[in-house]
């Protein structure tokens, strides 16, 4: 047996041994060419990256001391040991071999890749990297119009036992570029740290183009100091112009271990919300130039991204707007809800809407100026595209709208739904001159069926609307105790204004019960139609009026008067024609039939042809008085106003009643159908040779 001399010798000689093979080990690594072990890395890394991974310069391997913590623990014995350092130079990954023939062709390259590691966090399975040393690194982040990128790496089935901990980025003059297919993005990014900014730790200039669009920006983030650890909030601060639109944002990510919270200020303008979608992807409506400024908060994660841009205010040309929007993304579209108001709302800021601003404004905001100059109807399309990109639910509320002309609509409410493609307002209400203008409209982009044309449909229900408070600053209209009730229901396929009403069919239906007008009257309501025809009609004189009924059958855009009467203190007149909504013109008779002695000062009947924009009334000559059309002011504009109503409703008795001048007149009406007997007694009343030539 071995005497205790010989086991310390043994175990000496063992010590020894292990020394001197640390020692041979030790002694390899510091001078062993690491070049040579390059191939052997390059295999790995691309096989577990799965594209292309070289090292085309130097590698080689230090040991080094490390300085202080970087996470600001105090050291401790591992601390004070040397570890190993790593420097790679020029180093490069290519793209996945299904996106091989994209440019460029790498993912990433970067002139220097230097880092640390924690040799004794090895044993704990720990990949501990004090700092990640970049020099000049390059990324080009790729996506084809198939949806297939670059920056997707394929997941393990099995989690990795290891755990990777950076705990310090430093780089030099980095370099993002981003080119996606489907967002037609080309837009790169150059990042550098800065050193003299207590608040900031790198700057980044922007360039390139989105959609066409020019984008420039510039801002400033945070230092790259220890974002696993950092509690704090991490500032963020951009400035970002994309063609005519500024966005400027300051806060903070709430979370930075996380990376899943921010908290920012957001200021947008432009010259239409419209624009936004080409940066956003969110469906905004076409606008007069704007401006809002809001507290944006964003959660991210992996179940879907939300957004809330709350307790914003701004202006959309002269109307303001405030309130809370939310956008939260999930399958099959994202949603966008929440609600607008306005305290104030010129109605010139909706005609963006449908495209009824004029060619120079068009421009302003973008859009093609393609109003031909002797049409009124809007003809620009809407862009049904977009619709099935995003779903919405959004309320709107106007307190009170202003015209050029004063309008005494008190209040306007809507709720506006997107989804899958189907734009819908529902309901539509106004309250309007001591009544109501209620209507429900809905257009079908086709989402599901891949259709281009809108296919709309649109019912619109008028009661108790006063005519002393409807035109408030017109002085004849005071004394008045008349009421509008009217009912539309129009429906058409189209992808326009024009184009919708020049396919509609329908019907329209409304009564006036009561009132005084004049041809200067209707001039200042901005009816400049009805003012030439009741100046060629009486004159300039003011007409008391008792009741005007109108109906009118809408088949593929062509208006057929069904019953157009207007019963005043001098006479009835009837009206009879068509209105071509689709080319825009107008086919009217007028009759006159006065009441006893008390005549119009034109006994004639009046023919109303041409264009919407350029009208031409004269005296109808012969045969041409015989033909079916006819309106008179009110006649042809309210319904063209209107637009889109549905099932006739009785509506006299939404009116002041059975014994009102409007139920007679109607009454008498339904009795003796009035055109078709004053065109046979006319005939047979004025001989061929003393007609009126």
């Amino acid at each position: 047996m071995m005497n205790k001399q010989q086991h310390k010798k043994i175990a000496l000689a063992v010590a020894t041994g292990l020394i001197a093979a640390l020692g041979v080990a030790l002694v390899m690594l510091l001078h062993f060419d690491w070049n040579r072990a390059k191939p052997w890395l390059n295999v790995r890394a691309s096989e577990m990256l799965g594209r292309p991974f070289s090292i085309m310069g130097d590698l080689s391997l230090t040991w080094e001391k490390q300085a202080d913590s970087p996470t600001g623990q105090d050291a401790d014995w591992a601390d004070m040991m040397p570890w190993p350092h790593l420097v790679a130079q020029d180093v490069h990954i290519g793209n996945p071999s299904d996106l091989a023939v994209l440019r460029p062709t790498e993912m990433a390259s970067v002139k220097q890749f230097a880092f640390s590691l924690n040799p004794f966090a090895l044993l704990k399975k720990r990949l501990t990297v004090p700092v990640l040393h970049f020099e000049s690194p390059v990324v080009n982040l790729l996506r084809d119009a198939d949806g297939k990128n670059n920056w997707s790496f394929k997941a393990d089935d099995k989690p990795s036992p290891w755990q990777l901990e950076v705990q310090q980025i430093i780089f030099t003059k980095a370099s993002v570029h981003l080119g996606d297919a489907i967002k037609h993005a080309d837009v790169t990014a150059d990042i550098n740290t800065i050193n003299m900014d207590q608040g900031y730790g790198v700057a980044w200039q922007l360039h390139g183009k989105v959609n066409g669009e020019t984008v420039t920006g510039m801002g400033k983030a945070g230092a790259m100091l220890a974002l696993q650890h950092q509690t704090s909030p991490y500032p963020i601060m951009a400035n970002l112009h994309m063609g005519q639109t500024v966005i400027a944002i300051a806060g903070t990510l709430t979370k930075p271990t996380d990376l899943v919270a921010l908290d920012l200020r957001l200021k947008i303008s432009g010259v239409s919300m419209g624009r936004l979608y080409a940066l956003s992807g969110i469906v905004l409506p076409e606008t007069p130039p704007f401006v809002t400024e809001g507290h944006l908060y964003g959660t991210l994660s992996a179940q879907g991204n939300r957004w809330l841009y709350e307790k914003f205010s701004g202006k959309v040309g002269s109307s303001d707007i405030s309130g809370s929007l939310a956008y939260q993304s999930k399958q099959p579209r994202a949603l966008l809800s929440g609600t607008v108001v306005s305290k104030l709302l010129h109605f010139s800021d909706l005609a963006p809407l449908i495209g009824a601003d004029s060619n120079a404004e068009k421009v302003m905001r973008g859009a093609p100026a393609d109003q031909p100059t002797d049409k009124v109807l809007p003809v620009e399309p809407f862009k049904t595209e977009r619709w099935t990109s995003i779903d919405a639910d959004i309320q709107y509320r106007a307190e009170k709208i202003i015209r050029e002309k004063e309008l005494p609509i008190n209040q306007l409410t809507t709720n506006l739904h997107l989804q899958d493609g189907v734009l819908s307002l529902l309901p539509l209400n106004f309250n309007l001159a001591g009544g109501s203008l209620s209507s429900a409209i809905t257009l079908d982009s086709g989402g599901k069926t891949g259709k281009s044309a809108i296919r709309a449909t649109m019912k619109m229900t008028a009661r108790h609307l006063k005519l002393k408070q409807l035109f408030p600053t017109l002085q004849p209209l005071q004394a008045s105790a008349g009421e509008i009730n009217g009912d539309t229901a129009l429906s058409a396929i189209g992808n326009s204004v024009a184009s919708l009403l020049g396919a509609s069919n329908g019907e329209i239906k409304f009564l006036i019960n009561q009132g005084t007008i004049s041809g200067l009257l209707l001039e200042e309501m901005g009816l400049n139609i009805g003012s030439v025809i009741l100046t060629k009609l009486v004159g300039d004189k003011q007409v008391k009026l008792n009741c005007m009924a109108a109906d009118f059958g809408v088949t593929q855009g062509l208006m057929q008067s069904r019953t157009v009467i207007m019963d005043t203190d001098d006479a009835i007149i009837n009206v009879s024609g068509r209105i071509n909504l689709a080319s825009e013109q107008l086919d009217l008779t007028i009759n006159t039939n006065s009441k006893g002695l008390r005549v119009l000062s034109l006994r004639t009947p009046l023919s109303v042809l041409g264009s919407f924009k350029q009208p031409d009334v004269s005296v109808d000559k012969g045969i041409l008085a015989m033909k079916a059309g006819g309106a008179i002011a009110l006649a042809v504009l309210a319904p063209v106003a209107l637009a889109p109503v549905a099932a006739m409703l009785p509506l006299i008795n939404a009116g002041p009643g059975e014994n009102s001048d409007c139920a007679k007149l109607l009454a008498d009406a339904r009795v003796k159908p009035v055109v078709p007997a004053l065109g046979k007694t006319l005939r047979k009343k004025v001989p061929p040779k003393t007609r009126p030539k």
